[in-house]
């Protein structure tokens, strides 16, 4: 007999409501919850794919534990008591920073991937710490917390009220949306030029979102940030500069007009290939629109100028006085975020707080760049000891990072390795424990990540919509198992760990003036708390301690657990509204417009005027039905135009002797390639494209359908060595290739 269970999905940034329909305890379907406050029905393919996903048979059931070099099924007690001794015999032999660890990006798309990591961290005291953000989104934290004295102070489009949209190296009819949550992206665009908007694209691709724009402008890649510097140019040389009720807010206007003196239309034309006369029209309707966002993304993000490109699309923003007002970009806020404290100077955002150990890359966000993990790996220093021991968390950098051939040698150096994952792909095979989390039915949700980057503020939790299966553990637990065994407590209860966090979490809330339970009891609010298990208990604190929250009994009508339970398919709070300039922590108390190492970054931006490439330049794409290296081992979402294909302008194909469907050598920096030729007017010429996270040839894995089709690993052209000095972001788009049909 069937029956139906809420789930918020997890497969994308949307975070769209689902209806499953579920037999026994199998997930038998999946379709758009159209009461889901939020989302109100949509689904994409991969949604709609969730039963396949969550039923993959090439999933991990048990711990893998590595015996005789070789991996073998093992009880949870043996796969810690193996983790106990292998992480804590590095740390103890060799000091903390010998441990690393590597967050990938399914991380934020789960409850106990949102909760644990930053106590993990805290508790090994590592400065080893790689994460996917620095092969996608670093440099908008980094020009985020530069401008605004926070990383995670991203402001978003008000997609739903916008007059004019300006879209950048994104292609959210593919994507879903990436740091702008908004469930039915492509319907919003839509909406959008049905009220007579405008949407203007910038990308070298003719992207599904690029057909749908008013404007496509076939850009050279990696030259977001000269067309965006002369567009402030334009600005300020047409009068066109009105803060409006931004002006108190904001410092350094005038430095602003001098650091981009130089980037006139006419000086950067033929860098970007773009028309001066068409810069400044770019300028204009953005100035003289009613009100109008512009929104990058991962296409200006993982090129050399990533970080300066960021900035100048908040600088744009806070040109025209489209920065936190409705139809501009807002700062949204998210039910779970910390109590919101008095506006007013803070500690701000520094840089370089350490260094990596092998090439001096500086840390950003407290993380240091995927693309120098190898290094840290296999190259012995004078400055410290190298990484010894791993821990990585639905990651899979051998295909994610550059030069995974050199990564995937440096794991097998490794004295220790464990990994929390689901399957064992191209870097868990590596592991010398594997522990597996139960899929997607099984765990309970809640957006923690998103919803501070959602164009519209609500709050959703789904529980499991099927039992834990016999044998399985709950995500949550691995984590703080983990947790326990790596910092010397193994053994311990695991309810520990939550009962530590919401200790102290509670201990310097009591402490803070601002907050509602300013000088209570922390031990009386503790016992407060509801729900089923920790993480739950840790959800019920954080909603009541936030923005929205009961504060513990203060305000009666306030958001709690127990309230959000009462509405299962979630609760609206609102649109986006004005917020400054309470998110601002700048040492000013202000947006800082021209922070130093902007600014020092410039004359490096300048340089890139007369550096045109000579040959073709590389740039990736994403699917629909795919995000990143996850899904090609469900049939439902591969094939059609889910391809590894190489897209290749028709001039530059003939040129070079290719024909469609041709084999054809790909050569970078970092090796080669072979993949079959896409012969399109998709692409602008001088420019090709692979898609990102395949690659799934290597031995040793169990993705069973993903080696039926592996494709080829785009970063393996890459070497590591071409990053965005600011951020450490990889360099992804815009690389110098060579490329020649096989014989």
């Amino acid at each position: 007999m069937s029956r139906t269970a809420l789930r918020i999905c997890p497969l994308c940034e949307a975070t769209c409501g689902l209806t499953l329909t579920v037999e026994g305890t199998r997930v038998t379907g999946a379709r758009g919850d159209r009461d889901d406050v939020f989302s109100k029905g949509f689904i994409c393919p991969k949604g709609a794919s969730f039963g396949a996903v969550d039923g993959d048979p090439d999933r991990l059931r048990t711990p893998l534990v590595r015996k005789d070099g070789e991996l073998r099924e093992a009880t949870w007690g043996e796969a810690f008591d193996a983790v106990a001794a292998g992480v804590r015999g590095v740390v103890e032999r060799y000091g903390p920073h010998s441990v690393g660890v590597v967050l990938g990006n399914p991380n934020v798309h789960t409850v106990a991937g949102g909760l644990y990591p930053p106590v993990l961290l805290a508790g090994l005291g590592t400065r080893s710490v790689f994460t996917a953000s620095t092969v996608d989104q670093m440099p908008k934290h980094v020009s985020s917390g530069l401008l605004f004295g926070d990383a995670n102070a991203i402001p978003v489009p008000d997609l739903d009220h916008t007059d004019h949209l300006l879209l950048i190296g994104a292609n959210p009819l593919e994507s879903n949306g990436s740091l702008c949550t908004a469930p039915d992206f492509p319907g919003k665009l839509k909406a959008l030029k049905a009220r007579g908007g405008t949407l203007t694209v910038i990308d070298p691709r003719r992207t599904r979102t690029a057909k749908l724009a008013d404007r496509h402008i076939a850009i050279r890649p990696g030259t977001d940030a000269l067309l965006l510097a002369a567009m402030a140019y334009t600005l300020f040389e047409e009068g066109l500069v009105d803060l409006g009720e931004l002006a108190p807010h904001v410092m350094g206007v005038e430095e602003l007009r001098d650091a981009v003196r130089d980037f006139t239309p006419e000086a950067v034309t033929a860098a970007c290939d773009v028309e001066a006369p068409l810069i400044r029209t770019l300028a204009r309707e953005l100035a003289g629109a009613p009100t109008a966002a512009v929104y990058g993304r991962i296409g200006s993000c993982t090129v050399p100028y990533g970080t300066l490109g960021s900035w100048l699309v908040d600088v744009l923003n806070i040109l025209t006085g489209n920065l936190d007002r409705p139809g501009g970009a807002l700062f949204p806020q998210a039910a779970t975020d910390r109590t919101p404290r008095p506006a007013g100077p803070s500690h701000g955002f520094a840089l370089g707080r350490w260094h990596s150990r092998v090439s001096g890359h500086p840390e950003a966000k407290g993380e240091l760049p995927l693309s120098a993990l190898a290094e840290e790996i296999d190259t012995a220093t004078a400055e410290g000891e190298p990484i010894r021991a791993l821990i990585t968390a639905a990651a899979n950098p051998v295909l994610s990072a550059p030069d995974g051939d050199r990564l995937d040698k440096a794991l097998d150096g490794l004295d220790f390795m464990v990994s929390i994952d689901p399957y064992l792909n191209e870097t868990t095979r590596h592991a010398d424990v594997v522990l597996p989390p139960p899929p997607p039915s099984q765990s309970a949700h809640h957006d923690f990540a998103f919803n501070t980057l959602a164009v519209r503020n609500q709050v959703r939790y789904t529980r499991p919509a099927v039992p834990l299966e016999p044998g399985r553990m709950a995500e949550a637990e691995i984590f703080a198992r983990l947790i326990l065994a790596a910092t010397g407590m193994h053994g311990a209860d695991p309810s520990a760990v939550d009962d530590l966090v919401v200790g102290q979490t509670l201990g310097k809330a009591v402490k803070e003036p601002w907050s509602p339970v300013h000088g209570r009891d922390p031990k009386e609010l503790a016992g407060l708390l509801t729900g089923e298990n920790g993480p739950e208990r840790r959800i019920d604190m954080m909603l009541r301690l936030g923005p929205y929250g009961d504060g513990f009994g203060v305000r009666p009508d306030g958001l709690s657990l127990e309230e959000l339970l009462a509405h299962p398919h979630g609760i609206d709070l609102g649109p986006l509204r004005s917020r400054l300039p309470q998110p601002l922590k700048t040492r000013s108390g202000k947006v800082e417009l021209l922070p130093q190492p902007i600014a020092e970054d410039l004359p490096r931006l300048r340089r890139s005027l007369t550096e045109l490439p000579a040959g073709l330049v590389l740039v990736g794409r994403r699917h629909l039905r795919s995000n990143n290296s996850w899904m090609h081992n469900v049939p439902a979402l591969t094939g059609g135009t889910n391809r590894c294909t190489l897209h290749i302008h028709p001039e530059d194909a003939e040129r070079l002797g290719v024909r469609d469907g041709d084999a054809v050598r790909v050569k970078g920096a970092g090796g080669e390639v072979t993949a079959p030729a896409e012969v399109t007017d998709g692409v602008r010429r001088g420019v090709v494209s692979l898609p990102h996270g395949w690659g799934h040839d290597r031995p040793g894995t169990r993705l069973s359908h993903a080696a039926t089709d592996p494709g080829v690993n785009v970063n393996q052209l890459l070497d590591g060595s071409l990053l965005d000095p600011l951020s450490g972001n990889a360099v992804l788009n815009g690389v110098p290739i060579e490329i020649m049909a096989q014989l």
